[in-house]
This record gives structure tokens, sequence and C-alpha cells, in this order.
């Protein structure tokens, strides 16, 4: 392999949980809520789907299905879609639901992977190019400059930017051609079997890791290191 693809959310990193998120929104407005009210209403954007990074929803109201199908290929749509979720539960003020979708753009609502800034300075080590390759309306590069981890990042190939989001193959394409690598001497890594698994199409080797909360997988990137150097994963 000469160069590694690593989806963004799910993957490299993780988003704050819906209480934390609702807890910073409400903050930045002025308002308290009682502790009780506060998580029932994070349960229910939850629910909602209203959290980026987070849950899909429970159920997709028809209002917002149209959108939500195209909301990674501009900011306008994006922030339509999700906006469009949160507005389906009751919050203390209308400005509320915007400040909630300008917050999970904070790199403070992220956080990396334990294992991340490992496996990404470990590829840079063996000579390996890095992209990152996302579904998403915002600009994320702020993310990793802000936790450090953009220094290892070679490209960014963002579905807003292109006007197409993953599984299409071009996007992997375009991904592979800005790292200046063959397809077939590539890896995708991801945690999105649909989405991710789309560059296998291209000719990509395609690895999944889990999308669970930071604490819960420290070292499920450095699996792929083991692949790099032929060996197999780590216990």
């Amino acid at each position: 392999m000469s160069a590694v693809l690593f989806d963004f959310s799910g993957t490299l990193f993780r988003i704050e949980s819906a209480e934390s998120w609702l807890r910073a929104a409400l903050s930045h407005a002025g308002i308290t809520l009682p502790e009780a009210e506060l998580a029932a209403t994070a349960r229910a954007l939850e629910e909602a789907g209203a959290l980026p990074g987070g849950a899909f929803p429970a159920r997709l109201p028809a209002e917002v299905a149209e959108v939500w199908e195209v909301r990674d290929e501009s900011p306008d749509l994006h922030r339509a879609a999700y906006t469009g979720l949160s507005r389906r539960v009751p919050l203390p003020h209308p400005r509320v639901h915007e400040m909630l979708y300008d917050r999970h753009m904070a790199p403070a609502a992220w956080t990396p992977y334990p294992d991340a800034a490992e496996v990404l300075a470990g590829l840079r080590g063996r000579g390996i190019r890095v992209g990152v390759v996302s579904n998403i309306g915002w600009d994320l590069r702020p993310v990793f400059r802000e936790h450090g981890l953009d220094a290892w990042i070679d490209a960014y190939v963002l579905s807003y930017e292109h006007g197409i989001r993953k599984p299409d193959p071009r996007l992997f394409e375009r991904a592979c051609a800005a790292l200046g690598a063959e397809p077939r001497r590539t890896l995708m890594v991801g945690d999105d079997r649909r989405a991710d698994g789309g560059a296998a199409a291209l000719g990509c080797a395609v690895h999944f890791v889990d999308h669970l909360p930071v604490t819960e997988r420290p070292a499920g990137l450095r699996p792929v290191l083991d692949l790099l150097d032929g060996v197999g994963p780590r216990p």
C-alpha cells in the first residue's frame, strides 16, 4: 500500500454526547434548564437524529426526507437537514436550533480516538500518504488543526466541496488522485460499510472500524498498521 484514506466521524474522531452538545449550546445562549429537563431534551434530540455525527433518525419526517438524502452535497443542504430534525424537538428559544448546528462544527465538540495520532504518525513514518474522505457539509480542517492531527494529513476530499458523496467511487477516485496513489495500492478505513465500502468498486482495499464512544475504542485503528506491515491484527 502507498496510501490510506480515512473517514472522519466514527473513524478518526467522535462527536460529543447529545447532552454535552445541548449543554454547550444552551450555555452560549445564556439559557439554563433543570437537569432532568436538559437530559430529556437531549434524549429527544438524539432520537430525532439531530446531532450530526450521532445516531441516525429513529424516524425520518416527510418534510426532511428529500433534503436528508442530499445533505452532504452542500453546506446549505446539510444545515437544512439537521436543523429540520432538531426543530422536531421543542427548545427554550428558536435560535437554539441554529446554535446547536453551529456547536457541532466547533473543534471542542469532537474528540480524536485515543490511537488516532499514533496511527497517523506511524503511517507518516512508513512513507504512506494519508487522505481524509468524508460525507460532510462543512470544513472539518479546523478540527484536525485544533487537535494536532493536521500535520499528518496530505489531502482532504469532502463531499460538499465536490458535490459527490460516498459511496460514489468518484469521490474515492479524487482522493487517490490528490495523493498521487493508485486505487489498487490504497486502503480505505471507515465505519460505514455502505458508504466507505464504495471504495472497493474502485479497486481499493477496505478496512472497517466500529463507530463506538471514544472510551470504548482505545485501539481500533492500530490494526491498520498491522495490515500495512503484513502481520495479523493486534489483540
